[in-house]
């Protein structure tokens, strides 16, 4: 299938996609620093260049999107319907990508959280969230993952 608008256009839409300061990213990092955490955004000095990391915590915390990162079992990691093939590669590369990015923190003996999209959509999942998250910050496990079971396909 034929793109329904040229390459300069598409190119410019495509370049307005943005990676960081997603409203999820922006809501969980109010309320983390409401209750008190602090934490550099984008750490060039951290493999994968988490959205937050936590040094006094030796933790790091991804903010993914369910339908980029393939949040399983998500209904909102759909996949278009048009050029299936280039979606599933793309979406398996970014899978890889995160699985080996998790690994190589864990082994640097960084702590590791990924906060889905889906648990950031309303007010009250933000709060339950935030709260998880401040609960493994303070604890001793190595990885959380926090996404909304509601969001789970039946």
């Amino acid at each position: 299938m034929t793109d329904i608008v040229n390459q300069k256009t598409r190119s410019r839409m495509m370049a307005g996609i943005s990676g960081k300061d997603t409203k999820p990213e922006l809501a969980l990092r109010r309320a983390l620093h409401a209750r008190g955490f602090r934490f550099r955004l984008h750490s060039k000095a951290v493999h994968g260049r988490p959205d937050l990391v936590l040094p006094k915590y030796r933790a790091v915390v991804f903010v993914h999107g369910c339908f980029w990162h393939r949040h399983e079992g998500c209904r909102y990691a759909t996949t278009p319907s048009t050029r299936q093939d280039f979606w599933q590669a793309k979406f398996e590369a970014n899978v890889a990508r995160d699985k080996a990015v998790r690994g190589r923190l864990l082994e640097d003996g960084w702590r590791v959280a990924t906060v889905w999209e889906c648990a950031l959509r309303k007010t009250d999942q933000i709060a339950a969230s935030v709260d998880r998250l401040s609960a493994w910050l303070r604890s001793e496990e190595y990885q959380i993952e926090i996404g909304d079971t509601e969001a789970q396909l039946p």
